[in-house]
Formats: structure tokens, C-alpha cells, sequence
């Protein structure tokens, strides 16, 4: 367990946050998921801790929502709500089923498509969260959509670690990434727009596609939502628009 974690957000909370929660994705499985990564909402003060809780979830929210305006309960209560992207079980988004220029090569029959909380995609991603969590994911990605603790391990390593040449989702909210000129150049300055960025910002940060937008707008609901019940501020910008993008 992360004791931190646990006092931060306990488990009625939680539920308040994810009414409809899949199964799958347990309060106690996100606990014992944070074991393996001591400093997820263990850094800074506990303003900056809730406020990382807020962004986390609010990514893992909107990518497995099942709401949007008008649902019941209001849309932004519907995350965690799917486990898997939605249209690709049966080998149907064989884009995924890459290793890039990584060492990590896709199994023939295997599919690499968004699971879990983050939707971890791509079989270099599978690939390199599997070696670095010594789970055999190439072999079976299901793992991360079909086993709740390792589910939320898959997405607590994408949110922790950095890739280069992106920083890490956690030093950026927690303050610990300095942008350098060609950063701030470029827009990129830290907060919650920036693991927008982080995330997708090659698709969402400079679309001008009513829908895309629509994208950021969900994730910056979720993450106000979130650090409200917490009981934290939010920065005055939460934004990408117009950030550069990797």
C-alpha cells in the first residue's frame, strides 16, 4: 500500500468520483498499484499531491468514460467505466501492433491496442512497461485490461516515467520540470496543459476540430472536478492551445 495515497483519498471519495466504476477498476486495486511507485502523490505539499491525483484521474477518466453532456449523473461522473478501446478487440486497430525502432517486437496473434485506465497502446509501450514492470505484456497484453492492480500499474508507469524527449506527467505537475528556452519558446510551461501535451498533444493541443477541442475541454472538466472535491486549486490556465507539440 501508499499510506500517502490512501489518507489523500479514501475510498468513499473515490467512489464519488467514479459512481460507475468497472469492476475491474477497484479503489483497493488502485491502492495496491501505487506500492510499486512511492512517489506518485507523494511529492510536494498537499496541495501539489491532490492536484496530481486531480490530473491523473482526470486522463484515466476521460479516456474510459462512458458520459458526456447529458448523461446521467451529470458527465463527468461516467470514468472508468471501460477497460478497453472501444472497436478494436478481433485485431480491428492493427495500427498498434508496432515496436517502432524499439527492441520490443508485437507477438503474432497479439493485439496492442488502448487498455486500461490510460489506455496503454503500441506494442513498443507494452513492450518496454513489461520489462520495466516484470510482467510478460507482450506476451499478454489483455493483463492490462483483464487484472485491476496491473491495470493501474501499466497507467501509474506512463504517468511516472519520462520519454524522452517528454518529460514525465508527475515531474510536470509536481513542479519538478524546468522548461528550458526552446520550451518556453514554444509554449510549454508547466501545469496541467502540458500532460495534455504529454498524453496527445499531437492530435488534441493544436486542432482546431470542434471535436478534438472538445477532447481537452473533457479532460480539463474532469481534472476541475476532481480537485474541487479534493479540495484544491487549479491553475488559472489548464490549456495546451497553442503549445508546441512533440
Amino acid at each position: 500500500m501508499n499510506p500517502g495515497v490512501s489518507s489523500l483519498l479514501p475510498k468513499q471519495q473515490y467512489e464519488q468520483f467514479f459512481p460507475h466504476h468497472n469492476p475491474l477498476y477497484s479503489y483497493e486495486a488502485f491502492i495496491q498499484a501505487t506500492a510499486s511507485f512511492p512517489l506518485f502523490a507523494g511529492e510536494g505539499s498537499p496541495e501539489t499531491r491532490k492536484r496530481e491525483l486531480a490530473a491523473f484521474f482526470a486522463h484515466a477518466a476521460h479516456e474510459t468514460t462512458n458520459g458526456g453532456p447529458g448523461a446521467e449523473g451529470g458527465e463527468y461522473a461516467w470514468g472508468l467505466y471501460y477497460t478497453e478501446e472501444q472497436g478494436c478487440a478481433g485485431g480491428h486497430c492493427p495500427v498498434y501492433n508496432t515496436g517502432g525502432t524499439s527492441p520490443y517486437r508485437p507477438v503474432a496473434g497479439k493485439s496492442y491496442y488502448g487498455r486500461g485506465p490510460l489506455q496503454l497502446s503500441y506494442a513498443y509501450n507494452y513492450g518496454l512497461a513489461g520489462a520495466e514492470l516484470g510482467l510478460p505484456l507482450l506476451e499478454k497484453p489483455e493483463l492490462a485490461s483483464h487484472d485491476g492492480v496491473i491495470a493501474f500499474r501499466t497507467a501509474l508507469w506512463f504517468w511516472m516515467r519520462s520519454q524522452q524527449p517528454k518529460p514525465s506527467c508527475h515531474d510536470v505537475i509536481c513542479g519538478k520540470w524546468i522548461p528550458d528556452a526552446n520550451d518556453r519558446k514554444l509554449g510549454r510551461l508547466p501545469g496541467f496543459g502540458m500532460t495534455i501535451n504529454i498524453i496527445n498533444g499531437g492530435v488534441e493541443c493544436n486542432s482546431k476540430d470542434p471535436a478534438i477541442k472538445k477532447n481537452r475541454e473533457d479532460r480539463i472538466g474532469f481534472y476541475r472536478r476532481f480537485a474541487a472535491l479534493l479540495g484544491s486549486s487549479v491553475e488559472a490556465s489548464c490549456d495546451c492551445a497553442g503549445m508546441g507539440t512533440y
